[in-house]
């Protein structure tokens, strides 16, 4: 009997404990081997600290994201984000500093490669309604991805906050797909990740292959009281967001 592993695809947890703590309890209680992290651990949500740890211990993969980058970076004085900087703390900042890029490996005889947003770059944004040429921009090689490995043939990413798997007929056995978020869904308001199973490192395309989404509920009040409590910078935006799964600046348009 061939032997599956499966990976856990998380992304932009975003502070929130809670939705994290929902989605690791589910992916424990199916068995994954391996907890890939595509980045933006921190912002929006109120435990930021709390959230990076855990990773840091519980994730086999952390990479850098949009986020991330903002919490780095001293010419940003946004307040949301000088409250996070803040609450992190230089050890922390340093590590999130420190992240990769991407990550690629094989499942069932298929090239995988995560990133947080592109293979153009985390401020570069990729939507399933993007032009065709755009989706195709996803399985390039690029000087941020590099160019010593085979293009993958299975992409996946977050950044969007929406959650699809979207198959390509052509070119043949190309798949994109977004894990969604687990702490700022912007599709509905649940914590959503994604499953992929297959055989580790193996190169039979006949090996049993999937991608699966998964939605977690999660006590949304909790996380909007705590970041309340602790003052918070747009509290009420969050709300909406965790609320109704809208993105804040699309709520009254």
């Amino acid at each position: 009997m061939v032997e599956l592993t499966r990976v856990a695809v998380i992304s932009d947890i975003h502070g929130n404990l809670a939705a994290l703590e929902a989605t690791l309890a589910d992916i424990r209680a199916r068995g994954v081997a391996r907890i890939y992290n595509l980045g933006d651990l921190d912002g929006k949500g109120p435990d930021g600290p709390e959230v990076i740890d855990i990773c840091r211990e519980q994730c086999q993969v952390n990479l850098f994201g949009n986020w991330d980058d903002l919490m780095i970076r001293e010419d940003v004085h946004n307040p949301l984000v000088a409250w996070h900087r803040k609450r992190l703390g230089p050890e922390r900042l340093a590590w999130l500093k420190s992240l990769p890029y991407s990550v690629d490996f094989r499942l069932s005889g298929r090239r995988i490669r995560l990133f947080h947003a592109s293979a153009q770059g985390i401020w570069y944004r990729v939507y399933p309604h993007s032009e065709r040429e755009t989706l195709l921009g996803m399985f390039q090689n690029t000087e941020l991805t590099g160019f010593d490995t085979p293009p993958p043939h299975v992409v996946g990413y977050g950044d969007i906050h929406h959650a699809f798997i979207m198959p390509f007929f052509v070119p043949k056995n190309h798949t994109l797909f977004n894990a969604g978020s687990v702490g700022n869904a912007l599709d509905e308001p649940r914590a959503t990740y994604v499953l992929l199973e297959g055989v580790w490192d193996g190169e039979d395309w006949d090996a049993p292959f999937s991608i699966q989404l998964i939605r977690l509920p999660y006590d949304v009040e909790q996380v909007i009281a705590r970041a309340r409590a602790l003052g918070l910078p747009e509290t009420d935006a969050l709300a909406i967001e965790l609320r109704e799964g809208i993105y804040r600046g699309m709520r009254h348009k």
